[in-house]
């Protein structure tokens, strides 16, 4: 499957039975893969498919940068039209053309294209639907995004499906007219861990490299490959005539080209063989086991291919569940004031297919899965149990709303460092990375009576660290995992430094010293 298809907004009977009453929900964290876009690189010219496509006739109108005048003191939008140029065939100059001749609206290589920003959109559409409308967790009209995080890795299709969600969630109808910009956060690439990142964390990248050859091995003689190979051989280069795992253009490339043409329109298809259903059936098999084994097998796979970003959405929920709230300074207008502050209730984050594969695999809910879709999404909700009667609702309502008294309230690890009061909402939090076992009882207990639940595509995620034993997860609905429980998980594969990690171990092969235990995903 390449581009998702939605399921229906949930029913009341569904509504009832995926948020029960007894829970009441205080955070949400989305990550959501970009849409539809052009392929990363030209393949299969050979067949007749154009290598320039005309799908971004929105980013031709659109475009605009910032211009200033001598001094840099004052700003303008400096509109631009964009075309592009090629190689002709004496090496002059020549402009692209798309398949039917265009010239302009022509995409560059791995952008999101007008159809991913439709889809896009209407998840932010969606998740309106869910958050705002049915559950009334977030507000329907926004005077500021102080209580939202937005964040994107630094490839411009994440950042730009991120800012086409959040539009759909609050368009401009849902937003007052002095509705400041909102802040979107960004990463250098060094340290990016919003995606599993092989440029920039050697021992990560040797893994990678390690479980890609393993792959190889078993799969590139193999009946299946035979079969792939019937079918698209004819159409390899002649430097590489064999479908392969490891072949040129990479068995996952074929994979890239097949998904992206598949996805748009009748001008840019590959030949019918391409998309013969048993194929695409084994090519998606061995492309998740080359990708996402590693995070099933590997506790050091996990730990630094996306250990990091799982480390900061624990953080968030133990802030969230003891701490008065998480406050991130990033995401906020930039104001000093402590008592300015609001805590953060639904975060945002434009990444890929790697970032949610990896995220699933990791806690043990990508069993037997299939290659995300274009604009898939993982929501990872965060509960507390509901107050019994009135006096608890009051406080607990002055207790999340006032960030007066979320300030004053005393910090996790308080009873630990001598009754220390709790950092002000924009100091770092004292329970960052703070393992399970150094928390007191007194918190432990606090985390046990918060749940956190996955939903990937709309659909709960069972993790089976916290699905096989009762007190790990919500009486009679195992997809729900005491806060406790699922951060025991995740610690065990947080690294302490992730970048002092990365240069670790390496040469070390396949298991490394420290994953001799070969602790099983998701326990």
């Amino acid at each position: 499957m390449t581009t998702l298809t939605p399921r229906k907004p949930y029913s009341p009977e569904e509504l009832e039975q995926l948020y029960p009453k007894g829970l009441k929900l205080q955070l949400v964290q989305v990550f959501l893969r970009h849409g539809e876009r052009t392929p990363v690189s030209s393949r299969f010219q050979n067949t007749g498919l154009a290598p320039y496509w005309p799908y971004c006739g929105v980013a031709r109108r659109m475009v605009q940068m910032a211009a200033s005048n001598q001094e840099l003191s004052s700003w303008n939008g400096f509109q631009w039209r964009r075309k592009m140029e090629s190689f002709g065939d004496k090496d002059q100059s020549i402009v692209a053309v798309g398949a039917g001749d265009e010239i302009e609206g022509i995409c560059q290589h791995g952008e999101l294209t007008d159809k991913g920003r439709e889809t896009t959109y209407a998840l932010g559409q969606r998740l309106r639907h869910l958050y705002v409308d049915q559950l009334g967790f977030m507000p329907e009209i926004k005077t500021d995004s102080e209580d939202m995080y937005l964040r994107a890795t630094p490839i411009p299709r994440a950042l730009e499906s991120l800012q086409q969600a959040f539009w759909g969630m609050y368009p401009t109808n849902a937003r007052t007219l002095d509705f400041p910009p909102p802040v979107i956060v960004a990463r250098s690439v060094s340290e990016e861990t919003l995606f599993p990142n092989e440029g920039n964390c050697r021992r990560f990248r040797q893994l990678a490299r390690l479980f890609a050859d393993r792959a190889a091995s078993r799969w590139n003689d193999s009946e299946q490959m035979d079969y792939l190979n019937k079918l698209w051989s004819k159409y390899m280069p002649e430097a590489s005539p064999k479908v392969a795992v490891d072949a040129h253009p990479r068995l996952s490339g074929i994979m890239d080209t097949i998904n992206a043409t598949d996805a748009h329109g009748p001008a840019t298809k590959l030949p019918s063989e391409f998309y013969d259903k048993k194929g695409r059936a084994v090519l998606d098999r061995i492309a998740v086991e080359e990708w996402f084994a590693g995070y099933n097998e590997s506790n050091e796979y996990r730990k630094l291919g996306i250990g990091a970003l799982m480390g900061d959405v624990v953080d968030r929920m133990v802030s969230t569940a003891v701490d008065g709230g998480w406050r991130s300074e990033t995401s906020a207008s930039g104001s000093n004031d402590p008592e300015s502050g609001k805590s953060i209730k639904f975060a945002m984050s434009g990444c890929h297919d790697t970032t949610l594969a990896a995220i699933l695999s990791s806690v043990g809910g990508f069993e037997n899965g299939s290659w995300p879709p274009f604009t898939s999404s993982i929501a990872v909700e965060l509960f507390s149990q509901a107050p019994n009667d009135r006096a608890d609702v009051g406080s607990m309502l002055e207790e999340f709303s006032n960030p007066r008294v979320a300030s004053k309230k005393p910090g996790v690890l308080s009873s630990l460092f001598g009754n220390k009061p709790a950092a002000q909402p924009l100091a770092p939090s004292e329970t960052a990375r703070t393992p399970l076992e150094s928390f007191p009882e007194e918190t432990r207990e606090s985390l046990r009576k918060h749940y956190v639940r996955l939903r990937f595509n709309d659909q709960p995620v069972r993790i089976p660290g916290c699905a096989s034993k009762a007190e790990n997860h919500l009486p009679g609905d195992e997809t729900f995992c005491t806060l406790d429980a699922f951060k025991g998980i995740v610690d065990k594969f947080t690294p302490k430094s992730w970048q002092d990690e990365c240069m670790q171990n390496l040469g070390a092969g396949l298991h490394g010293p420290n994953d001799e235990e070969r602790i099983p995903a998701g326990y």
